[in-house]
């Protein structure tokens, strides 16, 4: 390997999460572990990782919730680690974006050689789909995906961090409807009590700086009774 990779464990199983980043550092990688959910989305967020492995049954955010919103965000390798056998377990896994699943036990031999198999895939595909740093829309929107910045008309648009986060999300997943739900328990990383009206707020502020009208919209769109969506044509 050119570089060290970084792989994420949510394994709230400490004997498991132990021999298992064990040997992944004994491989080479650097190993992050987070015991939880809620803790694996945050180191998710806050560090870059070439592959994460997750396993379905974790305290404060199960490992589907947690697949389903890694891969909102990135096209990082996905490998479910879980005891549950059951096909409908596999199938969901693998419809929300897993990559792989592999059932306990697993012999760290099979685990390693499925690793070093979805990395050299995700090399291929970052070479093929090198990020593009600007994407410029019809009605004068542009967005810097790598850098974060958002211009309207040539101009630096002043968000808000929550108002940036939901126009990335939303960007990045074009016509794709989130619910008020989804949006705030992926934004804010907290489970939905009131967040609906939080939403609203934000949604409504950054229309305004966007100079989007909800009954004419360009960019995000209402969908009534399910949520919102991102409808920006891309100027090819």
């Amino acid at each position: 390997m050119s570089h060290t990779r970084n792989i994420l464990i949510v394994e709230d199983d400490k004997d498991i999460a132990r021999i298992v980043v064990d040997h992944l550092r004994k491989e080479g990688f650097h190993v992050t572990w987070a015991s939880t959910g809620m803790e694996g989305l945050e180191d998710f967020k806050q560090n870059s990782f070439d592959l994460v492995l997750v396993d379905l049954m974790l305290p404060e955010m199960d490992g589907f919730t947690l697949c389903k919103t890694i891969r909102l965000e990135s096209n990082v390798p996905l490998l479910i680690i879980s005891a549950k056998q059951e096909d409908a377990s596999k199938i969901r896994g693998l419809d929300l974006g897993a990559d792989d699943y592999l059932t306990k036990p697993f012999s760290l031999i099979e685990l390693s050689a499925r690793i070093h198999s979805h990395l050299r895939r995700y090399d291929r595909y970052l070479h093929q789909h090198e990020a593009q740093p600007m994407i410029d829309f019809l009605h004068g929107l542009s967005i810097d995906f790598l850098k974060k910045n958002v211009y309207l008309n040539g101009k630096p648009l002043l968000l808000t961090t929550k108002e940036l986060d939901l126009l990335l999300l939303l960007a990045k997943n074009p016509c794709q409807t989130f619910s008020k739900t989804e949006l705030y328990e992926h934004i804010w990383q907290q489970s939905s009590l009131d967040g609906n009206n939080t939403v609203t707020v934000h949604i409504k502020g950054l229309r305004t700086k966007l100079q989007d009208n909800s009954r004419t919209s360009k960019f995000i769109q209402t969908v009534w009774g399910e949520g919102y969506r991102f409808i920006g044509e891309v100027i090819q």
